[in-house]
Parts: structure tokens; C-alpha cells; sequence
């Protein structure tokens, strides 16, 4: 959403009584289904919505499946992403510093292999999708000895309408033994992250041949076990170019529901790590603690809630459990660049680890064999999480973009809220829905629809609640919630 144009302000209502007359029908008009397309989504797998208190509005409603996504979510084929972790495994190794020109073993045939699937689906996009190799050389570091090559390869799905409007997701593809510098024993890397490389290549294979508002890169990248090398040239190079990044997954150890320690499967959960404001901010992250709703009210917390609006559903087959950090502890992911940029990311993971064999060396004991191998992983698990994926993925390409320049006005003392925003860009755009909930209250569970206006006025007290503001296009898909800074 670059340049966006800068509409003149109007109030939505001369009166605040005409306001909650108007904003009921508003609502009705603006949020309604697809027709013919009923919400899906079940008591097991909606997140609570507690209504506690009088205010204008309505309860909040999951965003129910189009039919377009519904078919696209039954062509992920299962036994596409088990032939992609075993063919990621039989490279033996795909240790950042290990063979680059070997074309059967090492990181250097698994690159190879990775471009040619992807450049493979690009062919069947009509020209939408590209793929290009992104390499770069990493200096020595801890753990890089010497001066050494490591190359992203991305697949971008060009969009049609928001093309400049970008999400990005993406799985490490090299993979370690317990010694982070031994590149040469193997290192299956099954779940850590073949599980995760071989959904992205399935999301990147259903998505090519669909058209799609917003644009999207499929990314594999490398160099993440050594200190997220790869991820980080990406989210530098996204950033220098001025990129509207409004989103980033990193598909991150997702093989498995069962840890095999003992403990009960859980198979149909995944976890989703989102931050608040870090400690080193950014001036984008400075903004998000200024931010009326501070810390949880994030654009990445944001984009959280999306998901389980948009993903937690009887198609999905999932609940998203999301975790209000930056990841698990002595842990990261690739998307951790991404918010040190400013750029809203969250890791998607698997709900229980197992740690003792993730990145040992294979070995057989008592009959039981350890290692990070393809018979650990659960793939009919791994698909469910392709489905999350693709299902917020698509409801992000297709809809309108997250409000920019949401405010709420508090130049005066009273006992109404007046918020305002810039209007979006895109051509299919109908309204906004100002939302509200309880500071106590985890995701929001009121919404009001106010029209195609830019400011809006309601009855209630800034100081009780808090308020976002989200877009919504003529066929019912919504944005991402914009959440208020204060205003004089």
C-alpha cells in the first residue's frame, strides 16, 4: 500500500445517536458472508469471545471460508510434502558449510532441487510467479569459520490488484547435527526444517496457478542454524527496498504433534509465536508501545488474531494456540529479522518438542532409533499446518490491507471516542468495521460497521475499552486489525 492517497477526513455520523442507528445496518451490510457461503468454523476451534458489558455493536464472527479457498485447501496433497522431507533428508547433510557443488550430498544439491520444484510450479502460473536464487557472502563469525556463500531461494506469486502489498513465508532448508560447526555427518534435518521447507513448496505449488490480490513470497532460506544469516539478508534487502512487508511466517519445526517422550500427542494444535515490543525498537516498534493498547496490541499480536480468525476452522481441521512472545526460550526463528525490520512476523511451531533428538546424529539404541528423521514426523500433522497457512495466507492476498494511520482522539476530555484512519487503495474495497474489546480481554469481541468513511464516532469511553479499525472489500474479506495511536 505504497503512496497512499490522503483522503479528506469525514466524520461518519452528524449525531452520535444517528451514528448507533446507522451502524447496526452498516454492519449487516458490510461483514455479511459470501452468499451462499455459511460460516464453518466449530465451538472446538473458534477462540472465546466473551461479550462482558453494553456497547454498540455486535459479537465478532470467525471469517468464514470462500469457496475458492475451500478447493485450494483440498488440493495439498500429503504425500507431495512426505516425498519432499525425504527427498530433503536423503541429502545426507544440508549443513550451511558443507558441500555447495556436490550434486548429491550437501546444502549446495538441496538449493539445486528446491529451485527447480519451485521454478517447475512457476511455469504452470501464466508469468505471475518468479523464482530467483538470492546469494550473498557471510563474513566469519561464530559460528561461520571462514568467508562462505549462502543463497535464499524465493518464489514470488506477483499480485494482481495490491501487487506492491507483500507477505512472506517461509522454512529454513539447511539443517546440523549437536555440533553446530560438524558439516560433515549427516543431519537428516526432518522436522528441523525439511517439515517445514517441503509445506512451503506445497503452498507455492497450489497458489501458482491462482490469481491473487496481494503478492506473496515462498521462500526457503538457509544459513538459519548458524544465527539466521539467510532471513536476515532477505528482511534487510525487503527493507532498503521499501517493500510493504505486512506479514511474515516462519514455518519453523512443524513435523510432528507427538514429541515421543512420553506425553500425549496433541494433533491438532499448532503454536504460533508473536511478540509485543521487543527490547531493541525500532521506530516502527516505538509507535506500537505508544500505542494506546501498547505492548498487545502490536501489528504483529495483530496479525495473530487474524489467524485465528481466518485459520481455526473445520476446513483447517486446527486450533492456532498463540504465544505472546517473541519465541521459546534460548530459541529463534527466521522471523525474528523481520521484526527487528519493523516488519509484523510471527513462527509457527509445533506444540510440544522433543529436544533430546532434534539435532543429534542418527544412532540406534535398544532397538529405537534417534535422530531428526522422516519416521518422526507425523505428515498428515504437517499438512493441517500447510492448510493454517494457506487459509491466512489467501485471506490476506485477497483482502484489504491493514488501515494505516489509525488515531484515536484524545485532545479532549469526554466520554465518546472519535477515531480516524487513511482509506486503502484497493478497488473492491467497501468499508471499515471499528472493533473494540476489554483491556482484560485477549481478542476482540465487538464490531461496528461504519461505512466508507475515515473517521468514526461511538458512544463509548476511550478510557474503559480498546479500539481498532479494520477494511473490509465487497465479498466479505476483512484486514488485519489497525490498532490507534493517541492524536491531539
Amino acid at each position: 500500500m505504497d503512496n497512499l492517497p490522503s483522503p479528506q477526513v469525514r466524520r461518519a455520523t452528524p449525531t452520535r445517536r444517528a451514528f448507533l442507528a446507522a451502524s447496526a445496518g452498516t454492519a449487516a451490510a458490510v461483514a455479511t458472508p459470501l452468499v451462499g457461503e455459511p460460516a464453518s468454523a466449530t465451538a472446538r476451534t473458534t477462540p472465546d469471545r466473551t461479550t462482558s458489558g453494553p456497547g454498540p455493536g455486535r459479537p465478532t464472527t470467525p471469517q468464514p471460508p470462500d469457496r475458492e479457498l475451500r478447493a485450494l485447501l483440498r488440493e495439498l496433497d500429503q504425500h507431495r510434502i512426505e516425498a519432499g522431507v525425504r527427498r530433503l533428508v536423503a541429502f545426507g547433510t544440508r549443513h550451511t558449510l558443507s558441500s555447495q557443488d556436490d550434486p548429491r550430498r550437501g546444502i549446495g544439491a538441496a538449493r539445486d532441487w528446491i529451485h527447480a520444484q519451485l521454478r517447475g510450479y512457476a511455469a504452470a502460473s501464466g508469468g505471475r510467479m518468479t523464482v530467483e536464487l538470492q546469494s550473498f557472502i557471510q563474513q566469519p563469525a561464530p559460528r561461520i569459520p571462514a568467508p562462505t556463500r549462502i543463497t535464499n531461494v524465493i518464489a514470488t506469486l506477483r499480485g494482481d490488484t495490491a501487487p506492491n502489498r507483500v507477505y512472506v513465508v517461509s522454512g529454513h532448508y539447511d539443517s546440523r547435527v549437536t555440533d553446530v560447526t560438524d558439516a560433515t555427518s549427516d543431519a537428516p534435518g526432518a522436522d528441523d526444517d525439511a517439515s517445514g521447507v517441503a509445506a512451503v513448496l506445497e503452498l507455492a505449488r497450489v497458489m501458482a496457478t491462482r490469481r491473487t490480490g496481494a503478492t506473496i513470497m515462498f521462500v526457503a532460506v538457509a544459513g538459519e542454524e548458524q544465527g539466521l544469516y539467510g532471513s536476515a539478508h532477505l528482511a534487510r534487502q525487503l527493507k532498503t527496498a521499501g517493500v510493504d512487508v505486512q506479514g511474515m511466517f516462519s514455518l519453523d519445526i512443524v513435523g510432528t504433534p507427538d514429541a515421543h517422550d512420553g506425553s500425549p500427542p496433541d494433533p491438532r494444535t499448532i503454536r504460533l509465536f508473536v511478540e509485543g515490543v521487543p527490547t531493541s525498537e525500532t521506530a516502527a516498534q516505538t509507535a506500537i508501545r505508544q500505542s494506546v493498547g501498547g505492548e498487545n496490541d502490536g501489528p504483529s499480536r495483530q496479525l495473530a488474531r487474524f489467524v485465528q480468525d481466518v485459520a481455526c476452522n473445520d476446513q483447517t481441521g486446527m486450533t492456532v494456540r498463540v504465544i505472546w512472545r517473541r519465541d521459546r526460550y534460548l530459541r529463534g526463528s527466521d522471523h525474528i529479522p523481520f521484526l527487528q525490520q519493523g516488519y509484523p512476523a510471527g513462527r509457527f511451531t509445533e506444540p510440544r518438542e522433543n529436544f533430546a533428538h532434534e539435532h543429534q546424529n542418527t544412532r540406534v539404541e535398544n532397538g529405537v532409533q534417534y535422530g531428526d528423521l522422516p519416521e518422526f514426523c507425523d505428515f498428515g500433522y504437517i499438512t493441517r499446518v500447510a492448510k493454517v497457512t494457506a487459509a491466512t495466507l489467501w485471506s490476506l492476498a485477497q483482502g484489504p490491507g491493514t488501515p494505516h494511520g489509525v488515531t484515536i482522539d484524545t485532545s479532549g476530555l469526554t466520554n465518546d471516542t472519535t477515531l480516524r484512519w487513511q482509506r486503502g487503495p484497493e478497488p473492491d474495497l467497501a468499508g471499515y468495521e471499528v472493533l473494540w474489546r476489554e483491556t482484560t480481554a485477549p481478542v476482540w469481541t465487538h464490531v461496528v460497521g461504519v461505512g466508507d468513511v475515515t473517521s468514526a464516532t461511538l458512544d463509548l469511553s476511550k478510557d474503559n475499552v480498546l479500539f481498532g479499525v479494520r477494511a473490509v472489500d465487497r465479498v466479505g474479506h476483512r484486514s488485519p486489525v489497525g490498532a490507534p495511536q493517541p492524536s491531539n
